[in-house]
């Protein structure tokens, strides 16, 4: 039998605390897989490395030499490890404004807990970005029903809030709703964008529809009045435009946030990442205490 890893690790945990039972808690095994184990390492090597009492466990001489190798292999594995771990890099593809704070939560968590970093891309198609194999992973809004062999988790969903020219006339408003919009021309980003002419039944679509490709484009077109826009609540702390005003919108739907990748990508670390975008997804979702 070849001496494995888990063989090393096994040795060195019940040689440091001197216990059986406390060292298979220490490596979430049961004592009699450990016993065996320890039984497997000894006679792969034919020396015996520790002497048992019912009342302690004790190291051998030979068992001692070894420990003191065996230690030196560990640590130079574990540096091994870390070394490369932080050389590899997740690409995280997004069109625009990355939700806060479940971006920082998330990226922080996948970081500490793998020790790769992620490179944040930034797109006007993050769909084709993914498809390019330009990114690993990526940030979606809108509905994900018809992105092919994309795999799309969901996340959470945003409010979504009408932003104008401060010279428009839909700045004095207080307040607009969903069913008003109609009345306006719509600046709608058609790559990335989270609204267009398809998010109404036909007979309430918006007359006049400006088209833009990316997420500066459609800024700068509500900007210069050339028709509203609709975009989720994080763009009214995030854009800070001084041409822009912001409006809040009643009865509109709610935009879909996904985390999506493709099939084929880097196996482990989208699995780790989708565990952090989770966990920081239900995180947001979670009230704060009451005071």
């Amino acid at each position: 039998m070849e001496v494995e890893l888990r063989h090393l690790r096994a040795f060195a945990a019940v040689a440091g605390v001197q216990s059986f039972s406390r060292a298979a808690k220490e490596l979430s095994i049961t004592q009699p897989a450990l016993s065996r184990t320890i039984a497997q390492l000894e006679g792969a090597l034919n020396v015996r490395l520790l002497d048992r009492t019912s009342r302690q466990v004790e190291l051998t001489e030979g068992g001692a030499e070894f420990l003191a190798h065996v230690e030196r292999v560990l640590a130079t594995f574990e540096q091994a490890l870390a070394c490369a771990r932080h050389m590899l890099t997740l690409r995280f593809g997004f069109s625009w404004l990355l939700p806060d704070p479940w971006a920082q939560q998330a990226i922080h968590s996948f970081e500490g807990a793998t020790g790769a970093s992620v490179t944040l891309l930034r797109t006007d198609d993050p769909l084709q970005a993914l498809r390019q194999r330009t990114a690993d992973i990526a940030l979606i809004r809108g509905e994900t029903e018809t992105l092919g062999n994309v795999q799309a988790v969901h996340l959470f969903d945003e409010t979504r809030i009408a932003v104008c020219a401060r010279q428009c006339d839909l700045a004095k408003q207080g307040s607009l709703d969903w069913s008003e919009i109609q009345k306006w021309p719509l600046v709608v980003n058609t790559i990335s964008g989270t609204t267009g002419p398809e998010s109404w039944p036909a007979e309430q679509r918006p007359r006049e529809i400006i088209e833009t490709a990316n997420y500066d484009e459609w800024v700068e077109s509500v900007a210069a009045d050339r028709g509203i826009g609709i975009v989720p609540e994080v763009a009214r702390h995030r854009t800070p435009h001084p041409a822009l005003h912001f409006v809040d919108l009643t009865n509109a739907p709610l935009s879909p946030v996904s985390v999506a990748h493709m099939p084929d990508g880097p196996r482990t670390l989208i699995r780790r990442f989708m565990e952090a975008a989770i966990a920081a997804a239900r995180l947001r979702a979670t009230p704060p205490p009451s005071v």
